[in-house]
C-alpha cells in the first residue's frame, strides 16, 4: 500500500457570534479551517487538519511510503524540514499530515483509533471554552448555558485585559454551571494568550483569587518564557498551563525543566504523533495534559490511550461546514464512536462551495496587538 497524493481543502467554523481573545476578535465569527485528504492507492483516503504551508515539500516525505509507517514518516518529514525549520505553521502541516496517517492505518485495520492506540474508554473529560472575548453578559451567558446542558462543569473564559471585568464574567459563567449541577462548584479558567508581563500576570491573577477558585491560568506570559512562567507560577494559587503554540519536544524541555509548568497542552493541529510524545514526556515529570483547539478529534482519540490526561478543550458544538464527525458530547464528555479511523467524512461539494478563500486575515486573535504587555491601565478595547 502506498500514498499516492493529496488535496487541500478549507473550509469554515461558523460560531454564528464574534470569537476572539485579548488579542483580538473575528466580529463575523467566521474562522478558516484548513484539512487535508490523504489518498492511498488501495481507495482509503485520511483526512488531517492543519495548514497548508509547504505542503508540496513536506508531502514529499511521505509520497509513495506505506501509510501505516505512521511515526516513522512523522520524524521523516521533521527531516526534511529541518534546515529551514519545522516549527509554526510548518509543524502544523506536517501535523496534518501525521494526522491523516494515523487515520488511514485505523481505518485498514477496522478500528475506530482511540482502540487502535490502546484506549480503553471512549469518553473523554471536556471543559468548555467559548472564545468569548468581548461578548457582552446575556450572549455570554447563553453560550456557556448551552455547555452546561451537555453536563460540562468546567469552562476557561478568554481575558487579561481588565481585571474588574473578568472577575464579573467569570462570576457569571460559575454561576451557570452551578446552577446547571444543583449547585456544585465548578471548575474555571482564565486564558490571557500571552497579554501579560510576569508582574502583570501576578498582580491581575491575585487579585482575581480574593474571590475566586481558579483551576489554571493559561499562557500568562510569553509561551517561551521559562523563567517568567515559573515566577508567575510561584506567585499565584492557580496552575499554570501552556503549551498549544510550542511546536516539538525541543520547546517543551526548557519550560519543563523550569518547572514552568502545571497543565501541559498541545494544540490539535500539531498533530497526533505529537500529542502522544508530548504527553509521555509530561507523564516523566508527574504532569497532566490536556488537548487544545476546534475539532481536536485526532487528539480526543490519542488522549484515550494516555495516562495523564485531565481534560481537552470544547470548543464550538457545532463542527466546521462539510464535516460529519462521530463524536457527541453528553454528560460533560466527548464520547468518541466506532466509526473506523478518525469517524470524520468530509463532504467536499459542501466545502468547495464555501467562500474561505479570501486570504490573509488582517486582524482577529492571530495578530499581537502593538501594546500587548505594555499596558499602563485596563484596556477593554485592544
Amino acid at each position: 500500500m502506498r500514498v499516492t497524493g493529496y488535496r487541500a481543502l478549507t473550509t469554515l467554523q461558523r460560531w454564528g457570534r464574534p470569537v476572539g481573545d485579548a488579542n483580538g476578535a473575528f466580529a463575523d465569527g467566521l474562522v478558516p479551517v484548513p484539512l487535508v485528504l490523504v489518498d492511498t492507492d488501495e481507495g482509503v483516503t485520511g483526512v488531517g487538519l492543519g495548514p497548508h504551508v509547504e505542503l508540496d515539500g513536506v508531502f514529499a516525505a511521505i509520497e509513495g511510503e506505506d501509510p501505516r509507517c505512521v511515526t516513522a514518516l512523522y520524524d521523516r518529514m521533521l527531516r526534511r524540514t529541518f534546515k529551514a525549520g519545522h516549527a509554526g505553521a510548518v509543524f502544523g502541516t506536517i501535523g496534518a499530515l501525521d494526522t491523516a496517517l494515523w487515520d488511514i492505518k485505523a481505518q485498514l485495520a477496522g478500528e475506530p483509533l482511540w482502540r487502535l492506540l490502546g484506549g480503553r474508554d471512549r469518553t473523554v473529560t471536556a471543559y468548555a471554552s467559548g472564545l468569548d472575548m468581548g461578548l457582552p453578559d446575556d450572549a455570554l451567558v447563553e453560550v456557556y448555558r448551552a455547555y452546561a446542558e451537555r453536563g460540562v462543569r468546567a469552562a476557561k473564559l478568554k481575558g487579561g485585559l481588565d481585571v474588574d471585568e473578568d472577575r464579573r464574567r467569570l462570576g457569571l459563567v460559575r454561576d451557570v454551571l452551578a446552577d446547571a449541577s444543583g449547585g456544585a462548584r465548578p471548575g474555571l479558567m482564565l486564558d490571557a494568550n500571552e497579554s501579560w508581563t510576569r508582574k502583570q500576570a501576578v498582580r491581575h491573577v491575585h487579585e482575581l483569587e480574593r474571590t475566586l477558585d481558579l483551576i489554571w491560568v493559561e499562557e500568562p506570559v510569553r509561551r517561551w518564557d521559562a523563567e517568567g512562567l515559573a515566577t508567575v507560577g510561584r506567585g499565584i494559587r492557580a496552575s499554570v498551563a501552556t503549551g498549544e503554540n510550542l511546536t516539538g519536544l525541543e520547546q517543551f524541555r526548557p519550560l519543563l525543566a523550569a518547572g514552568a509548568v502545571d497543565i501541559v497542552q498541545t494544540a490539535a493541529v500539531w498533530g497526533v504523533t505529537h500529542f502522544l510524545r508530548v504527553a509521555a514526556l509530561a507523564q516523566a515529570h508527574d504532569l497532566p495534559v490536556s488537548p487544545i483547539g476546534t475539532t481536536p478529534t485526532g487528539l480526543l482519540h490519542a488522549a484515550t490511550a494516555v495516562p495523564n490526561h485531565i481534560a481537552s478543550e470544547l470548543q464550538d458544538l457545532v463542527p466546521p461546514v462539510g464535516l460529519l464527525v462521530d463524536v457527541r458530547v453528553e454528560d460533560g464528555a466527548f464520547v468518541l464512536g466506532d466509526s473506523p479511523g478518525l469517524g470524520i467524512v468530509v463532504d467536499e461539494a459542501a466545502v468547495a462551495a464555501v467562500a474561505a478563500g479570501e486570504g490573509p486575515r488582517p486582524s482577529g486573535p492571530h495578530v499581537r496587538p502593538a501594546r500587548a504587555g505594555h499596558r499602563l491601565v485596563p484596556d477593554r478595547t485592544s
